[in-house]
């Protein structure tokens, strides 16, 4: 269970790690769509690591880039996002990867609760490095 306190226009939880800020002024504090979205990097981005692992392709970096579409005229709600992720190594085998998107995409807590409501789109480029 988690206990939030809001006071003073921020909202307020307690974590072994410290104190989650969220407010809708960034400079008070996270603001919601910075965590939708980061709920939906990390679960996704965790998931994918260690289907890679298991496969034993080795990655040297995975970074993931968003774009996030909402709609104005229904209280700004989020309607897209896009997910690209770029993976960085040697010898990347690009079918393994799409493989391993498609398990992500089917084990993720995140996006498998938001799918019905929310286009979660993927696509990935590999760097190749030297």
């Amino acid at each position: 269970m988690f206990e939030y306190e809001i006071k003073n226009g921020v909202t307020n939880l307690n974590t072994k790690y410290g104190v989650l800020v969220v407010s809708p002024d960034h400079s008070k504090g996270f603001k919601p769509i910075e965590l939708l979205v980061s709920s939906i990097v990390g679960c996704s981005g965790q998931i994918l690591s260690n289907v890679l692992v298991k496969k034993r392709i080795k990655i040297s970096a995975i970074r993931i880039k968003t774009n996030v579409e909402r709609n104005e005229k229904e209280a700004n709600k989020v309607t897209r996002i896009d997910l690209q992720f770029i993976f960085e190594g040697k010898n990347i085998p690009e079918e393994q990867i799409r493989k391993s998107l498609d398990v992500t995409f089917k084990n993720c807590g995140m996006i498998q609760t938001l799918k019905d409501a929310v286009q979660i789109n993927a696509s990935f480029e590999i760097c190749p490095v030297i």
